[in-house]
């Protein structure tokens, strides 16, 4: 990972998702500050959700609903459909995952708490992901809705390719 300069600007992306990494630390970090959030915001951090949480961490891929169903029930939770979308969506609004479209999946967010625009790079062999910052306000996408009189209030970025491992695979 890369450190932000003094302006709060990054130096290089910040990318997660494909490198090595401390894997237990990460799990340990993502739970303690869905916690943290959960606590300090009067959000009920159930037993499903953080299951769910950390069965997303500890795939660092994207998963669907009926897969993250199939691991919660073999956690000993509920088998119905509705114990998996409940405990995602409310991953997903509270900023702990993100849905990947392209997928109809989700994905662990990288910077759980963080207030930002990810971008995601998708593996089409392995279906890895790596979430990354996007900066579309201020990029061509900016520009053409500032040209529109249109206000950015989201977007969803979403590469696909090689990921490293996958890329040193594949003939050239």
């Amino acid at each position: 990972m890369t450190s932000r300069s003094e302006t709060g600007h990054d130096q290089q992306p910040d990318t997660v998702g494909f490198d090595e990494h401390d894997h237990a630390g990460c799990i340990n970090s993502a739970v303690a500050a869905a916690e943290a959030h959960c606590a300090s915001n009067g959000l009920r951090f159930t037993p499903v959700r953080r299951k769910a949480l950390e069965i997303l961490l500890q795939e660092h891929r994207a998963l669907g609903a009926y897969e993250m169903l199939d691991l919660l029930r073999d956690a000993g939770f509920g088998s119905q459909p509705p114990v998996a979308y409940r405990a995602l969506e409310f991953l997903v609004a509270n900023g702990f995952a993100h849905k990947i479209e392209r997928l109809n999946a989700f994905v662990a967010c990288a910077h759980p708490g963080a207030t930002h625009s990810p971008a995601f790079m998708i593996c089409r062999a392995c279906d890895s992901v790596a979430e990354t910052q996007s900066a579309p306000a201020r990029g061509t996408l900016g520009d053409a809705a500032r040209a529109a009189g249109f206000q950015i209030e989201r977007t969803m970025v979403e590469a696909v390719g090689l990921c490293p491992s996958c890329a040193g695979q594949t003939p050239s």
